[in-house]
Order: C-alpha cells, then sequence, then structure tokens
C-alpha cells in the first residue's frame, strides 16, 4: 500500500475514533461541512451537512468504550478523491455487560482540499 493510502486509513480511523468517542471537534475537523451520506439512520434519505450528525454527537459519550476495526480496507486514490471500502467492526458491552460486535459496510469519500484531505460522503449499511 502507498504511503498516501496508508495516511487516508489513518484518518479514516480518526474519524471514525471520533464517532465512537462522541467527539465532535475532531468530527468536524475531518468533515468537509457539505458532507452528505446516506445511512440505516436517515431511512433511505441522502442526508446533506452535518446537522443530522451533530444530534447524535449531542448525545454524549457512550457508557462503556467501543473499539472500532476497519476490516479488509481497499484504498483507490484517484488524483484529489480517494475512496475508502471496508467492513466496520464495533465491539462494546451491552446492557447486559457482555462483549458484542456488530459489523457495518462502510464506503467513505475523501476529497483533497488545499493539501489537506476532507471526508464528503459516506455510504453505510447493516
Amino acid at each position: 500500500m502507498s504511503p498516501e493510502a496508508d495516511a487516508l486509513l489513518q484518518l479514516n480511523q480518526r474519524l471514525l475514533d471520533s464517532i465512537a468517542q462522541a467527539d465532535w471537534l475532531a468530527y468536524l475537523a475531518l468533515c468537509d461541512p457539505s458532507l452528505t451520506a446516506f445511512e440505516p439512520e436517515a431511512m433511505g434519505q441522502l442526508v446533506e451537512g452535518l446537522k443530522f450528525h451533530e444530534y447524535y454527537f449531542d448525545l454524549g459519550k457512550p457508557a462503556t468504550p467501543v473499539n472500532t476495526t476497519m476490516a479488509s480496507p481497499n484504498v483507490r486514490i484517484m488524483g484529489d478523491v480517494a475512496v475508502i471500502a471496508y467492513t466496520r467492526l464495533t465491539q462494546r458491552l451491552n446492557a447486559d455487560g457482555k462483549a458484542e460486535t456488530r459489523a457495518y459496510n462502510e464506503t467513505r469519500v475523501w476529497q483533497k482540499q488545499s493539501g489537506q484531505w476532507k471526508h464528503v460522503h459516506f455510504h453505510r449499511s447493516v
């Protein structure tokens, strides 16, 4: 894998960690304000902007730690655009105190803006 692909995977992991830790400021720093998304929470609708996602961050940090892993990531860089596809595995304790793992298929699009990669679109499904 190229150094740029490795750097993108590190950025993407930072993004996933900001989500797991409800770190809104870190998420804002990584995302373009016009971010678009298709995700289960949007009920089949295209979400535009960050307001929809801010609601979930405002709920606060999870009660128990969350571990996030990108399984089998694939990075494709096309000039100033990159696409990362992977299965996102999240591990946490459920309400009964037992460990559980959830899996989501994700595709995230990053765009280089003024020399810096910004997250501009994602599609997540279960």
